[in-house]
């Protein structure tokens, strides 16, 4: 499926009135993770500002131990002081990169933001070396920007 055919299932998905927001959450990690052939594992972060960490959210893959991150560790730590989209082509060329997994190869990580907040992210995880392009880009900031709604 194409990432301009997922965008209304997103939209459904972030509008659905039976849903609780962590249902879904877990339902647009489920949509990328199932449709996105090189997203292989698919999860949000949420900011807590006062102590400087990110929190594990819904998220569908491989079970991961870090569900706390100290702002500035690893990719998702640095998105949340940059404020902006880190894409990691090879995750083995990262000097600060927190290993998930060995079948992690590349990672892109967009931040989600509510009023001109960071609040979190979407990070997911590749099996493949260096698949993301801009349209991964465009198209997470898109599902950042539904997602937001929620908030």
């Amino acid at each position: 499926m194409t990432f301009q055919e997922l965008q209304p299932k997103i939209s459904a998905i972030v509008s659905d009135n039976n849903k609780v927001r962590d249902k879904k959450l877990l339902a647009v990690c489920q949509l990328l993770n199932e449709n996105v052939e090189y997203y292989n594992w698919v999860g949000f972060y949420f900011a807590n500002h006062e102590n400087k960490t990110l929190h594990l959210g819904p998220y569908v893959g491989a079970e991961t131990d870090h569900t706390v991150i100290p702002f500035g560790k690893g990719i998702c730590g640095q998105v949340a002081e940059s404020n902006a989209n880190f894409v990691v082509s090879d995750v083995k060329a990262q000097d600060n990169y927190i290993a998930c997994s060995l079948t992690v190869k590349s990672e892109i990580v967009v931040p989600l933001f509510v009023n001109g907040v960071n609040i979190g992210q979407i990070d997911i995880d590749s099996h493949v070396i260096d698949p993301f392009t801009e349209a991964d880009e465009r198209f997470l900031e898109f599902v950042n920007q539904e997602v937001a709604k929620l908030f």
